[in-house]
């Protein structure tokens, strides 16, 4: 077949031919490296304004201050041994990981809009590394969210566990649960194509899948129906986690491995999927 005769973009028969010209080895020297260029795209972006990250801490202290002192006071809602406050903290910053990554897709429309999209669709780097740049940028933003909830939980009196290992643990949680979400909120923007489509859709999403995690109550307190949901939503595996380190006297109900490995596979296949979905978003 001839290259006028398909169907796909010139893009595509560019990334083609590279990539059949190259080694294993040189595929992914030249995956690594658009990784890292569309993270620090990413990051020099945030760096010029950062008044996004101080956006981003006044909703979960107003979580914190106002629903998890109200409901510090409900003796009714098990909490395995820990204090309301404590138990509903790792939620929260679940909840802020999850609210920064769901809506960044519509940077992606944005940038669309811009002519900016169709540079790295013109270059030679795989989509999938480009899918995965944004992700794991949107994971740097969450380690901002990370700090930012530790500072409000320390003054709130939240025991913390301040173990190495387990803050690290935090960390890599926080990032792939913000991948993940990111990843998922650019197949939303491939698929509506709008800012206004994805504005609706996004607000749909966030409410459910918070309410329908363990983010602020147990999954044993809810209804069988609910529960079935919660145990497929990856909202309650990074939650069960973030409690098991975060806290002190915290304990995973599924279990670590568990909760990283379902957050690390289903990254991968959103990532592998957006990957297929990213050039449709140009046309």
């Amino acid at each position: 077949m001839k290259l006028q005769d398909r169907d796909e973009p010139p893009a595509v028969w560019a990334e083609e031919a590279v990539a059949t010209a190259l080694t294993p080895w040189q595929y992914l020297r030249e995956f690594v490296g658009a990784t890292r260029t569309i993270v620090e795209l990413e990051v020099r972006k945030l760096s010029h304004d950062p008044t996004e990250l101080i956006s981003r801490a006044i909703q979960p202290m107003l979580w914190l201050l106002l629903f998890g002192e109200v409901f510090a006071r409900v003796r009714g809602i098990p909490t395995g041994g820990l204090r309301y406050l404590d138990f509903m903290s790792a939620g929260i910053l679940a909840q802020s990981v999850l609210f920064v990554a769901i809506f960044y897709g519509i940077a992606t429309i944005r940038e669309r809009d811009m002519g900016v999209l169709i540079k790295f669709l013109v270059s030679p780097a795989p989509r999938e590394a480009l899918v995965l740049g944004k992700a794991l940028s949107a994971g740097v933003r969450a380690t901002s969210q990370v700090v930012i909830i530790y500072l409000i939980t320390l003054l709130l009196g939240v025991h913390l566990n301040w173990n190495p290992l387990a803050l690290l643990g935090v960390l890599i949680l926080a990032v792939l649960g913000s991948a993940l979400f990111a990843t998922f909120s650019l197949i939303i923007a491939c698929l509506v194509k709008t800012q206004e489509r994805f504005m609706g859709i996004g607000q749909v999403l966030t409410m459910p899948l918070f309410f329908a995690s363990n983010a602020i109550y147990p999954i044993a307190m809810m209804p069988t129906w609910m529960q079935v949901i919660a145990h497929g939503n990856p909202l309650s595996y990074e939650v069960d986690g973030l409690r098991a380190l975060m806290l002190t006297g915290g304990s995973s109900t599924f279990g670590l491995g568990l909760d990283f490995g379902v957050l690390l596979v289903v990254t991968t296949a959103l990532v592998l999927f957006a990957g297929k979905l990213y050039p449709r978003l140009a046309s």
